[in-house]
């Protein structure tokens, strides 16, 4: 009989595996950045329920050779309709160019990593993997690295001015077993603007990281409503760089998904910059289990700069939310403001809401703080609506968007955020009763 494996061995046995059966890439300008990070995510591993970063969400479906079969395939109602905006489509992690506006009606430069990657020269090269590779200090993150070797498909994005419209990409499912692995590359030249908008779900199992560099006085706004179908095992990784007054912000909302984890390592390294992240996530078990995961990671490297992390969870039918959020403030960092707040709705006795808020300063003149709070509904509140005529499940709803409205505060575009607020009402009401 042979003997068990040790778990340092089960570890890179899994590794192995889960490497074996990527279909990587070669050639081209990411052919370097590639090797690197399939070289650390050999040195690294996969990560296991001991690690720490990793010990309330189960890696398991995004470290298994091949995605959970039966997938729901479903198609989202459409979001953002009628804003005037450049939609991109993926389907099942592939540029689909039929369904598809032209490129170069956002006015900026946009490309697709598949055919540019054919080039051994490109200005993405020095962006590529880079960010996610410096982000791997001091938390490792590997299926970052993952993503960085085995990407095949992504957009690279490059602003010189102010785009002419909002970059809307869109992701679709098609196949019950896809696993799409996406890379999008995004540069902001000094004092361009951008926004990008990203919706749907973009396979049975998803792997994206986004790296975004901001060079000085430069502004991107990021709003992604996540897709709704409930089988779905998705992980997103944000990689930012922010430089001298540079405005970096991003929102987003998950409904659904059996399993979520998004996370964001933001270095904020010019002063006078500021960052701000936020994110809303409601889920309901009675429609397959729910479990979501914000993991953020914040940087001050320069003075005078702010930061600021607003995490809303709405909870019920024994859903699960996970939040892990960190403000470092590294030495020289004065006049730092750095703020961080997540809170959770439970709707039931039957949810759970697991909260690792940190700081971490080595400057003397800051300013930051952290809060993180787990409650029910407030009865006073909702007998006060109901005492007015009004019905449960609306006053109910009511409630639910007076918690997640500071989150939505961060979305600066009006309209936009309206949308938001209509999905978030679309989902209560077809939960009433």
């Amino acid at each position: 009989m042979a003997a068990p494996l040790r778990k340092d061995d089960a570890r890179q046995a899994a590794t192995e595996a889960r490497i074996a059966a990527l279909a990587l890439p070669k050639g081209g300008f990411t052919g370097s950045a590639r090797a690197e990070a399939l070289a650390r995510l050999g040195a690294m591993g996969l990560p296991g329920r001991r690690d720490e970063y990793w010990r309330w969400t189960d890696p398991a479906p995004f470290s298994a050779p091949d995605p959970a079969p039966g997938a729901a395939v479903r198609v989202d109602s459409p979001l953002f309709e009628g804003r005037d905006k450049v939609r991109l489509v993926f389907t099942d992690g592939v540029f689909d160019a039929g369904a598809s506006d032209d490129p170069a009606l956002a006015g900026v430069e946009i490309e697709r990593l598949a055919e540019a990657d054919r080039a051994d020269i490109h200005w993405a090269k020095a962006l590529y993997g880079v960010l996610e590779a410096d982000g791997q200090e001091p938390v490792a993150r590997p299926f970052a690295a993952l993503n960085t070797a085995a990407a095949a498909d992504g957009l690279l994005i490059r602003v010189t001015g102010k785009a002419a419209r909002p970059v809307h990409v869109s992701y679709r499912q098609a196949a019950e077993g896809s696993d799409a692995v996406l890379h999008h590359v995004i540069r902001l030249e000094k004092g361009a603007e951008l926004t990008v908008l990203e919706t749907g779900t973009p396979a049975a199992r998803s792997n994206l990281v986004m790296e975004v560099d901001l060079a000085e006085g430069a502004r991107f706004h990021h709003l992604r409503p996540q897709g709704r179908a409930l089988d779905r095992a998705t992980i997103t990784h944000l990689f930012a760089r922010v430089a001298d007054r540079a405005l970096f912000k991003s929102f987003t909302l998950t409904a659904n998904g059996r399993m979520t984890r998004n996370e964001a390592v933001i270095r904020i390294l010019g002063d006078g910059a500021v960052a701000h992240i936020a994110g809303a996530a409601i889920g309901d078990g009675a429609d397959g289990p729910f479990h979501h995961d914000d993991t953020i990671f914040i940087t001050h490297a320069a003075e005078g700069c702010e930061s600021r992390q607003v995490f809303k969870k709405v909870l019920k039918h024994g859903a699960k939310g996970v939040f892990q959020g960190k403000i470092l403030v590294r030495p020289g960092a004065q006049k730092t403001d750095g703020y961080q707040i997540s809170q959770s709705l439970l709707l039931d006795e039957d949810s759970q809401f697991l909260a690792k808020p940190e700081l971490e300063i080595y400057a003397d003149d800051v300013k930051c703080s952290h809060g993180s709070t787990t409650g029910a509904i407030d009865e006073t509140a909702l007998f006060y609506l109901r005492s007015r005529g009004v019905p449960k499940e609306d006053a109910t709803a009511l409630l639910v968007l007076s918690f997640v409205a500071d989150a939505i505060a961060e979305i600066e575009d009006e309209a936009l955020a309206a949308d938001i607020v209509a999905r978030i009402e679309d989902w209560l009401s077809r939960r009433k009763g």
